[in-house]
């Protein structure tokens, strides 16, 4: 999830997956996969940052600390 500000000054969360395109006409507008839009305060660059970083934050390896008996050379 990222935080947008809706054009009223209100904050809320919108699920990044379901974004399909983010446009300025002149304001920033989120195209979702179903068909809904919403309009933001936030610039087209500002939503996509948010965007990338989310989802590397959330597609990231997991560092896992190896086990001793690990049969894998480090």
């Amino acid at each position: 999830m990222i935080q947008v500000t809706r054009l009223n000054g209100l904050t809320f969360h919108l699920d990044a997956e379901k974004v399909e395109s983010v446009e300025a006409t002149p304001d920033t507008v989120i195209t979702l996969v179903g068909g809904k839009t919403v309009m933001v305060r936030e610039s087209v660059d500002e939503v996509v940052r948010r965007i990338i970083r989310y989802r590397r934050r959330i597609h990231a390896p997991r560092a896992c600390p190896r086990s001793r008996k690990s049969p894998v050379p480090p």
